[in-house]
């Protein structure tokens, strides 16, 4: 997003004879320039044909929604709300990845801004730091926003007639079996992770263990570092252990899914963590992948015979998010599903349950079945048969509606002008 605006600004310099670039508002201590405003008029107009950039009330509104934002990231450095330089850097990094995609290449992207990539992120991580400023403050205010069943019936009666119908969609349901290790090959890992723990007692370089021993291939190289992390970030067990160690003292292994580690803290205050490890990763043999396909095989052969898919999945299944369901992942369009599942999913009959496929990744990688209990053609919306989808509608509007609100009362207490 960030990018975008930056990149169409690119074409908006002025020509010989024409203004030169001037304010044309003041937010706080900040500043909105013409260019700012054309190449967002012109990033609209680019997605809505029907959009004239050189009507008064189209640059009205696009000059509106750019204070607004620069108004929310005041009230977020007021009300103290923080950016971490990694945020700013993953951030960065996404947005990155998405422009070698677009345009092809890093070379490409440089030749196009006329700078090398690492300058780009110096010239952009205030306003990437800003954009997330933003982005948090609104979290913070209406994530938690809810819907009662009667605004949801209120929204649907004040929209019905203008909402998009709903696409063609199929109802999916899995029963989830996480493959685990044997406890004798989590034995094995232990001793091994209680060696290396003697070893480092004795003298031992930790971060020079942790490039020899460790799993995770993130900190690895760095030695096992990693960093400040936010309380509530880690693994509970390992956000235990490492809180309660003194400075400088290695812990016992301690088991989270990924494996056992060695924990090492470096640092902690009221807010983070900052600690290396060592993970012994725990391994899965073949014998305990086809243990899980075993289980659902057992599972599904209860189905065929009568048993009810939702009622086995409440109890047999071990993802807590949809077992209380039935086993009820959702309704997904068909043209949304991804290619891979689509090539299981059109070959079923309705009615139809799945053989056993791999499911999730590390640290809970997993087999599961899948029901595939009807087809629902393309429909106009109805309370009875779409509400998941019509609560998220509401839900969505009610947080526009709030946001709005709160924008307007920014509006009367922080300071901004429209320059003439």
């Amino acid at each position: 997003m960030l990018l975008s605006v930056s990149s169409l600004s690119l074409y908006s310099q002025p020509s010989e004879g024409e203004e030169i670039d001037k304010i044309i508002a003041v937010v706080g201590n900040d500043i909105i320039l013409q260019s700012e405003l054309n190449a967002q008029l012109l990033m609209f107009s680019q997605q809505d044909p029907t959009l004239n950039p050189e009507s008064p009330e189209a640059q009205k509104r696009v000059l509106d929604m750019l204070i607004n934002e620069k108004l929310v990231t005041m009230k977020a450095i007021e009300d103290s709300v923080e950016v971490t330089d990694e945020e700013v850097k993953a951030q960065w990094q996404q947005q990155l990845s998405q422009y070698v995609k677009y345009y092809g290449s890093i070379k490409r992207i440089e030749d196009i801004y006329g700078m090398s990539i690492d300058r780009m992120e110096y010239e952009f991580r205030d306003e990437i730091r800003k954009h997330l400023l933003g982005q948090k403050i609104k979290m913070q205010k209406f994530s938690e926003v809810q819907v009662t069943q009667r605004e949801i019936e209120e929204f649907y009666a004040m929209f019905k007639d203008s909402l998009p119908e709903i696409p063609a969609q199929v109802e999916l349901y899995h029963i989830v079996k996480y493959i685990r290790p044997s406890e004798s090959v989590k034995e094995d890992v232990y001793r091994l992770a209680l060696k290396v723990r003697d070893s480092l007692l004795q003298g031992g370089d930790f971060a020079d263990f942790a490039k020899r021993y460790s799993g995770d291939p993130g900190t690895q190289t760095e030695g096992g570092d990693l960093g400040w992390i936010k309380k509530g970030k880690l693994f509970p067990e390992f956000e235990k252990v490492a809180i309660n160690l003194t400075e400088g003292q290695i812990s016992s292994p301690t088991e989270t899914p990924f494996g056992f580690h060695l924990i090492q803290t470096l640092g902690v205050n009221k807010d983070s963590i900052h600690a290396r490890h060592i993970l012994f990763k725990f391994t899965q043999s073949s014998k305990d992948k086809q243990n899980a396909i075993n289980y659902l095989d057992s599972i599904k052969q209860g189905i065929e015979k009568g048993a009810s898919f939702e009622e086995m999945a409440k109890i047999y299944s071990e993802e807590t998010d949809t077992k209380g369901v039935g086993g009820l992942i959702g309704k997904f369009p068909l043209d949304k599903i991804p290619p891979a599942l689509s090539k299981v999913i059109d070959k079923m009959e309705i009615g139809a349950i799945s053989e056993p496929m791999s499911y999730g990744s590390e640290p809970k990688p997993a087999y599961h079945i899948l029901w595939k209990k009807a087809i629902i053609p393309a429909h106009t919306a109805t309370i009875k048969q779409d509400y998941k989808q019509l609560e998220l509608m509401a839900k969505n509007y009610k947080q526009s509606q709030l946001y709005q609100e709160w924008v307007d009362e920014l509006r009367k207490s922080m300071y901004w002008e429209i320059k003439k």
